[in-house]
């Protein structure tokens, strides 16, 4: 009977201290902070449309224009030729990517020229004209280099010659006295790159070329007619910033 009874107090007493220390132990566990899986960023949204404002630099490569006086062979090509000043303009394009590789990229802005004579008409004033480029090309975008996106595209451009004015300016006796240039279309390639600087802004470097090569007639003395191409072929080199909507 007393054994019994011993026994009995024993299973009590381990039954007491078992159930004190699993309620520690899960004191313990409750006490424990729960850490929670950090959750991963958000995917960026994919916005298409892109738009760079640059500083332009127009380069007219005007060797082998060709100018016919009539009449007069030895002021006509091959022994003359046009001069077509550079010039610097402002300029902004709109770019849609259809996915991260493929975009399309229209390019606005306006710049005036300076066109005069050479070889046998050095020196003569021939006019003035303003050039409406709008270009469109098709781009592809490598992608996987970071910050740095260069790219390479093709296209076409159709150029408007506006507010055009004969120089009228007597040189030798000669005056240009009317210029009228035809309005032109033209291929175009072009090669360049983005550097981002975060997700919105950055920086960009493009170079494109042009094979601009329209019709002009002008008129000397108000007499003589004169026929010929100019062959403008601009390089359009342009640098500046970007935004990426």
């Amino acid at each position: 009977m007393r054994t019994r009874t011993i026994l009995t107090a024993s299973l009590v007493l381990a039954a007491a201290f078992g159930g004190a220390a699993m309620s520690a132990q899960a004191a313990d566990l409750a006490a424990t902070p729960v850490y929670k899986a950090k959750a991963p960023p958000p995917v960026e949204t994919f916005n298409p449309w892109m738009i760079r404002l640059r500083a332009l630099g127009v380069l007219p490569d005007a060797g082998g224009s060709s100018v016919n006086v009539f009449g007069v062979p030895g002021l006509s090509s091959p022994n003359s030729g046009l001069s077509i000043s550079d010039q610097v303009i402002p300029e902004l394009d709109i770019t849609y990517f259809f996915t991260p590789n493929i975009a399309a990229e229209l390019i606005l802005g306006a710049t005036r020229h300076h066109i005069s004579g050479t070889g046998a008409l050095n020196g003569l004033d021939i006019g003035k004209a303003w050039l409406l480029p709008p270009t469109l090309t098709l781009q592809y975008h490598f992608t996987g280099l970071g910050a740095f996106k260069p790219y390479i595209g093709a296209g076409i451009n159709y150029t408007v010659f506006f507010n055009q004015s004969a120089a009228n300016t007597p040189v030798g006796g000669l005056a240009v006295t009317d210029l009228h240039i035809s309005n032109q279309v033209g291929a175009a390639v072009q090669f360049g790159f983005d550097y981002m600087l975060d997700r919105h802004w950055g920086l960009n470097v493009d170079v494109k070329k042009l094979w601009l090569r329209p019709d002009y007639s002008a008129t000397v003395n108000n007499a003589i007619p004169v026929t010929g191409r100019a062959n403008i072929d601009p390089w359009l080199v342009g640098g500046g910033v970007v935004y990426k909507f």
